[in-house]
């Protein structure tokens, strides 16, 4: 059955609801929960997938969207930036090193990232790979592969954080995340073209 992709009329919503399995074997519905997540994470030698903290109400960007320019953007919320703080706190609590860091370079998510991970972690950089391809901006194909070649160059006990979008995130996985969602995952491995998750959290 072919993939059936939203209209630009649709709301993100609705296509969440209505689109549960998609070709391919994506299964867009929530990814099993499990109570692993930190002690898997301080075990080292995995990916973490972030979705940018909560953001302003909207879909998208603004007509006006400008990369570098965070005043035309949909940025975080109040609520958000508080999400991305005790994001990071509880990696330090739980005591969860990652050697690296890489961000969207959309605002929310680096932003999400510095307030994140920066104050305890290595800084973030921003990796192209991570950019938004929702509404068909840039070239998801060209990105996932991209994203999937450079993990493949992790190794144990190094963890690596990517804060990114869900467009991203469900492209990598098959699975879909919330706002603010972590995946923890394992590096894909041969030819993997997906990577498996194996615990996810929320804030």
């Amino acid at each position: 059955m072919a993939t059936r992709h939203p209209s630009p009329g649709w709301r993100r919503r609705d296509w969440l609801r209505t689109a549960t399995v998609t070709t391919a074997g994506w299964t867009l519905g929530p990814a099993r929960a499990s109570d692993d997540f930190w002690a898997l994470a301080r075990q080292g030698g995995h990916v973490l997938l972030m979705r940018h903290a909560r953001t302003e109400p909207g879909i998208g960007d603004p007509p006006e969207f400008r990369l570098g320019d965070c005043r035309t953007q949909r940025n975080l919320s109040e609520a958000g930036r508080d999400e991305a703080r005790r994001v990071g706190e509880r990696f330090l609590a739980e005591g969860v090193r990652l050697d690296a860091v890489y961000s969207s370079a959309w605002c929310r998510c680096t932003d999400t990232a510095a307030l994140a991970f920066d104050p305890h972690h290595p800084p973030h950089r921003v990796w192209e790979a991570l950019n938004s391809f929702f509404q068909g901006r840039d070239d998801g194909e060209r990105q996932t592969q991209a994203t999937l070649q450079r993990l493949r160059t992790l190794r144990p006990p190094a963890n690596w954080m990517l804060v990114t979008h869900q467009v991203n995130i469900t492209a990598l996985t098959g699975e879909w995340p919330a706002m603010g969602e972590l995946f923890l995952a394992r590096p894909p491995q041969g030819g993997d073209t997906r990577l498996a998750v194996r615990a996810r959290w929320r804030p």
